[in-house]
């Protein structure tokens, strides 16, 4: 059914470069499953590190790259076709997957089923939500904690929402472009402090009548804001690093440290179990069904963090925004239908 069926693929073919090219699809192996993708989100911050070449030799970054590099790997797409031995997923059925910006693709791995009613454009948020669940869940918040976001991407602005839901008692979001932070604002944050981030201690120390934050997250990805966001962690606090920086030999530790007993947490999307199990149950699987029930529910939001849903075959332009133009830029969605 599927023999000379054809698919378009976003592919970094160097730095710089981004091309949309076509390909060749065959029918499904055993096991597999044949998927028409519906949504696709851009996860800004790791794509544009790989297309622009941001990362020191050395680094897991310059480990993992290889040009011609597939971009993208939250998609929500419908299968189409199955091969022998599938079980539990029929044609019509709307997968997440761990998948790259294809129209078409063929799959033996995916995340979780797509709740009826959940629009592709949301759904498609699922890789980059349970990337900061998994943070979250590192950070160990409690109720009534004090935690602040440093960096309003779309990692920091999920950062935002996850922490309201969790009962942050203030969540105060640190973003030197104000619109960044009228978003975060609308969305979950309790105070926006529109400056860089050496700038916000002190503000934080006045938000927090001298106590400073429980929690910080550096969501930046930036090396320079490690030593800054250790000023703003108050005695035996804890500041997670979401943000992946390609240069970590670039970032600094502070006698904050020591003298204040200050945990350092790494969060990375390789974190969780591929299964679930009695002692740490929260696979992807599981974070990506608890992020569509809280979507559902009306606890989280992407709707208002997505600025733009464009099609693939904009592809190099929509990059070269994105690079030249960043802040206008927020949650960024190839729209399939369009193609």
């Amino acid at each position: 059914m599927a023999d000379g069926l054809q698919s378009k693929r976003v592919v970094f073919a160097g730095k710089g470069q981004v091309e949309v090219r076509q390909e060749g699809i065959g029918e499904p192996g055993p096991g597999q499953v044949l998927v028409e993708a519906g949504a696709s989100l851009i996860s800004t911050g790791t794509e544009c590190i790989i297309l622009q070449q941001l990362y020191e030799a050395g680094s897991h970054w310059d480990n993992w790259v290889r040009f011609p590099f597939q971009a993208g790997y939250s998609m929500v797409g419908r299968v189409v076709a199955v091969g022998d031995g599938v079980k539990g997923v029929e044609p019509g059925r709307r997968l997440a997957v761990r998948a790259g910006h294809a129209q078409r693709f063929l799959t033996s791995r995916w995340v979780a089923t797509v709740p009826d009613g959940l629009p592709d454009t949301e759904a498609a948020w699922f890789a980059l939500a349970c990337i900061v669940q998994n943070g979250i869940r590192r950070a160990q918040i409690v109720l009534g904690e004090t935690v602040v976001i440093i960096g309003l991407g779309i990692l920091g602005q999920l950062a935002c929402q996850y922490a309201k839901v969790c009962g942050a008692r203030r969540v105060i979001a640190v973003d030197p472009a104000a619109d960044r932070l009228r978003t975060a604002q609308r969305c979950g944050a309790t105070h926006g402090l529109a400056m860089p981030v050496a700038e916000a201690v002190d503000a934080v120390r006045t938000i927090t009548g001298g106590a400073l934050a429980d929690v910080v997250f550096d969501v930046t990805g930036h090396a320079a804001v490690f030593s800054a966001a250790l000023g703003m962690v108050r005695r035996l606090g804890r500041l997670m690093l979401l943000g992946d920086t390609g240069t970590p030999s670039q970032q600094h530790l502070t006698a904050d440290v020591i003298t204040r007993g200050i945990s350092i947490i790494g969060t990375h999307d390789g974190n969780p179990p591929a299964e679930g199990n009695d002692w740490y149950p929260w696979s992807h699987a599981r974070m990506a069904e608890v992020f569509f029930d809280l979507l559902a529910q009306g606890r989280l939001n992407v709707r208002d963090i997505t600025s733009h849903v464009v099609s693939p075959l904009d592809a190099p332009q929509v990059y070269r925004g994105l690079v030249e133009r960043r802040g206008e830029h927020l949650g960024v969605v190839f729209d399939w239908s369009r193609v």
